[in-house]
């Protein structure tokens, strides 16, 4: 498997950044979100992947509602830049 397909620029830029913020945060579960959706198309029946990528999904959620919270020029940005949709309001 091929690291490199699934990091994207923005992973590289962020690179001397500290591992534990946001921004980071939110593009490495993006990674891991996209590597296990591919995987899932053509392992349907594969659960516990499913359940990984549900748990993933929740994470990277609630860390985009935070940023949406405390900075929400940043988090329009970096939708736009991940190319991922907007949370929805409740």
């Amino acid at each position: 498997m091929v690291k490199n397909a699934f990091i994207s620029v923005i992973f590289q830029e962020k690179k001397e950044e500290k591992r534990g913020s946001v921004d980071f945060q939110i593009v490495s579960f993006t990674n891991k979100i996209r590597r296990l959706t591919s995987h899932l198309e053509l392992h349907r029946k594969d659960y516990s992947s499913q359940r990984g990528l549900r748990k993933v999904l929740g994470k990277r959620q609630r860390l985009l509602s935070y940023l949406s919270k405390k900075n929400r020029v940043r988090y329009k940005e970096f939708i736009s830049e991940l190319d991922i949709r907007e949370l929805k309001n409740r």
